[in-house]
């Protein structure tokens, strides 16, 4: 769901105000559908922009718009705003870029717009002078979640959501930030290392009325850090126990607050329904995740995962691969944890990601400091590839951790039918024996895309 648009749309002063959110992934022709929203006294319209493919499509979205209505105002906010605001408003067809948390920032811009009045300086925007030359105001301090606006869902069609989830599942947003200092991560770059959660009885109580007015039977936690505060999390696991609707949740958490959740703590939360939670592993060797500034121990990994699994709580454990300078030893390590950890339970999932350079992450300073060039350009950026391996990562060893990552997902699956169960027994041969020549069902899955269960 697209919580940021949802977040600075309910932000917005509701007596003076009509927002519409118009997602593009629900609409045919989402250019004629933005068109079409454009009525006289719309202030402005805005856009939430990341890396990549979505900073295209923003773009040419913001294209179309300024071809029909040239003196209608632009904003863009979102994770590639916050970390280049200055590079977005020098495009002709961006007006204004939000920096960071964006609730109060583009609440206070569409009301000066509305108002007619110059829209600069502004704490925590970007814009462009009368000479056209890029400005940025000054940095707007973060405010406590709990003091914005609570998101409006009544904004979103929900229904059209959970069609396109396959499920009844909503998406909330708990807490904001994240203490942690993850060099592979933007997010201390936008937030500072600062962090700021609803209370659990407010929490548990919104969601309950989001529950009784939408009926979903999942709700996914997309914090940073769901678990930062562990009394926080699990006063919210007690109150949703009590609820009648079995409702399952899903979160975020870190391999160290698993480990220091005890055994009653752990029933806790498998008695509040908590199905699945994402533990981010990211390497397979305490050199490598020190490197990262991850702070954690493998140790820690395995004891919430065998937590985990002891009271049927089910998990992702993702990792990245093939950063600068990574040797093959290391990238084998990954590799061993994630078959490791894949083999523990049927309901534990690896994702194997390549390391790609996203902006503002210490990483890839670093990276750019050794002559690594990133784009420069919003066109570049939008061709910016964030899911294959870098031009670093030798080509055969790119190709055997793609083929390694497919047979972890076969090897463990509970098989749907017949049919499926000579694959996992040939999927964990291959893992086992590091046989991974002649690859024809990984082939066959490739050909077959996303019409075939072995994609």
């Amino acid at each position: 769901m697209p919580l940021g648009l949802l977040a600075v749309a309910s932000a917005l002063d509701r007596g003076r105000f009509d927002p519409r959110i118009i997602d593009a992934r629900l609409e045919s022709r989402p250019h004629e559908r933005l068109l079409a929203a454009v009525v006289p006294g719309t202030v402005c319209v805005g856009m939430s922009v990341l890396t990549g493919a979505p900073l295209g499509d923003a773009l040419a979205a913001a294209r179309t718009l300024k071809q029909k209505h040239p003196a209608l105002p632009i904003v863009w906010g979102g994770w590639h705003p916050s970390l280049f605001p200055t590079a977005c408003v020098a495009e002709p067809v961006v007006d204004y870029a939000i920096v960071g948390q964006g609730e109060l920032a583009f609440a206070e811009l569409v009301a000066r717009l509305a108002d007619g009045h110059a829209a600069q300086p502004l704490a925590g925007c970007a814009w462009r002078d009368a000479q056209g030359r890029p400005q940025l105001g000054p940095p707007r301090p973060a405010q406590d979640i709990g003091t914005l606006p609570a998101p409006d869902y009544e904004l979103l069609d929900v229904e059209a959501y959970f069609a396109l989830k396959g499920r009844r599942q909503l998406d909330l947003v708990a807490s904001q930030g994240c203490y942690w200092r993850c060099a592979f991560c933007a997010d201390p770059a936008v937030y500072r290392r600062g962090w700021s959660g609803l209370d659990p009885t407010v929490l548990a109580a919104s969601a309950g009325a989001l529950a009784d007015r939408h009926g979903f039977t999942d709700l996914a936690f997309l914090d940073e850090t769901f678990f930062t505060h562990v009394e926080r999390a699990l006063a919210f696991a007690a109150l949703w126990s009590r609820r009648a609707q079995p409702i399952t949740w899903t979160a975020t958490l870190r391999a160290d607050q698993g480990e220091r959740l005890t055994d009653s703590q752990m029933a806790v939360l498998a008695r509040s329904r908590l199905r699945r939670v994402l533990v981010g592993v990211e390497a397979g060797s305490q050199a490598m995740l020190d490197w990262l500034q991850k702070d954690i121990r493998l140790a820690q990994v395995m004891g919430t995962a065998e937590k985990l699994r002891r009271h049927g709580i089910a998990a992702d454990f993702p990792f990245i691969v093939g950063l600068p300078g990574e040797s093959e030893a290391s990238v084998d390590a990954s590799l061993a944890w994630a078959r490791r950890l894949r083999s523990m339970s049927p309901a534990f999932q690896t994702p194997i990601f390549f390391y790609r350079p996203y902006p503002g992450s210490p990483i890839t300073r670093a990276a750019e400091a050794a002559g690594c060039r990133l784009p420069d350009s919003l066109e570049a950026w939008a061709d910016f590839d964030l899911f294959g391996p870098g031009p670093w990562v030798a080509p055969s060893l790119g190709r055997r951790v793609a083929r390694e990552a497919f047979y972890l997902r076969q090897a463990w699956d509970p098989p749907p039918g017949r049919w499926k169960l000579p694959l996992r027994r040939l999927a964990r041969y291959r893992l086992a024996h590091h046989a991974y020549g002649l690859p024809f069902e990984w082939q066959l899955a490739r050909w077959l895309g996303h019409r075939s269960e072995l994609h």
